[in-house]
């Protein structure tokens, strides 16, 4: 019932519109027109303001045929960059870039496919019951759209985000939490050169304290990263000042919670052995969820793969995404592959099959959601 060339145009067009993450606002426009066409009630909300990004989320509505459950479909409408001047083309049974840039099939395949399916069910009159499809801002800088989503004005109970790798059938069950540790290292200024004893540098506080961190991969659900080390003084002037970003993530909130005590634990002790002092400040960015087979989001996505004669695929992940926040909100989403691969990179590419795939497990979800 799906019409692949029409899929395919609409990917096309989509991924020609630049859209990095506070620049949504072009594209955001554009897919409103798109989605009201369709037949669908359309709003863009206020969390592009609270962010200081030029639009909201997309949230459009369809409502329901028959009695089936209320769903979510989603996707986030923001690239990374480069993303202007894309110029999408089919290369055997991919679907590339000519140009030196991404192809942004992270994450507007997982839109193209939506909007497909929701076209086919209007032409055809399909029976579902009522269907929210969310389109998010600022996914790629740390989830904000979906942060700042009211849930209060949506009626679906379970959510379906189409917005990782892996072939249509992977079903992402588990995700992990992730600080950010953002230290500022203090030691005392001095000349380097005449009385190098009266500093204290910050950088050998600093540095000893990154080389007593156990860093990158920690365990099996569990990994640290030390993004920016950044003290900078002349050579001649014990430098008194270090700034580190660092992140951390685990599957498991109790094995976040002592990695990231860990790393303070390195800094503050540095610190004290040189007489420095240390300011710290710890965010959760989100938290962990870890799905059952039995979740019905996770159960409906499944027997939807089979239905296509798929292989179900259901795996943990160490990226965060929008399911990450919505898990935390009491919405059960479950984070489904379309085939995106070598995301962020020039080297991105998507599969004509695979975005047929995904339109047609839309489609097979929607029918499957019954109470």
């Amino acid at each position: 019932m799906l019409n692949q060339q029409r899929l395919l145009n609409e990917f096309f067009e989509m991924v020609k519109i630049s859209s990095p993450s506070k620049k949504e606002g072009k594209f955001a426009r554009y897919l409103r027109r798109i989605l009201e066409d369709i037949g669908l009630e359309v709003e863009i909300d206020d969390a592009g303001e609270k962010i200081g990004g030029d639009t909201g989320n997309v949230i459009a509505r369809l409502k329901g045929n028959n009695a089936n459950m209320p769903i979510i479909l989603s996707a986030h409408m923001d690239t990374v960059e480069p993303c202007d001047s894309i110029v999408p083309f089919i290369e055997g049974n991919r679907i590339i870039s000519k140009e030196d840039t991404i192809l942004s099939a992270d994450d507007k395949g997982g839109i193209a496919a939506i909007v497909e399916a929701l076209r086919v069910i209007m032409e055809h009159n399909l029976p579902h019951g009522n269907i929210e499809a969310v389109f998010t801002i600022c996914e790629e800088i740390g989830m904000h759209g979906a942060k700042n989503l009211d849930l209060e004005q949506l009626k679906g109970v379970i959510c379906f985000i189409f917005d990782c790798d892996g072939k249509p059938g992977t079903i992402i069950k588990q995700g992990p939490a992730k600080d950010v540790i953002k230290a500022v290292v203090k030691g005392r200024r001095a000349h380097a050169g005449l009385c190098p004893e009266e500093g204290i540098s910050a950088i050998q506080i600093a540095a000893e304290a990154v080389s007593n961190m156990n860093l990158l991969r920690i365990d099996e659900d569990t990994t640290a990263n030390i993004g920016t080390f950044y003290g900078m003084t002349a050579t001649n002037v014990v430098c008194d000042q270090v700034e580190i970003i660092a992140e951390a993530r685990s599957l498991y909130n109790e094995k976040l919670d002592i990695q990231t005590r860990h790393m303070v634990d390195c800094l503050e002790n540095s610190a004290k052995k040189y007489g420095g002092k240390t300011e710290i400040e710890i965010h959760r960015s989100y938290a962990a969820f870890n799905l059952s087979e039995e979740d019905q989001s996770v159960a409906l996505a499944k027997q939807a793969v089979l239905n296509l004669g798929l292989l179900p695929n259901l795996v943990s992940t160490g990226g965060g995404s929008d399911a990450n926040v919505l898990n935390s909100k009491g919405i059960c989403s479950v984070d489904l592959g379309i085939g995106m691969t070598n995301v962020h990179t020039s080297e991105e590419y998507i599969k004509v099959e695979d975005l047929v795939n995904t339109t047609k497990l839309i489609l097979e979800i929607i029918k499957l959601s019954k109470k």
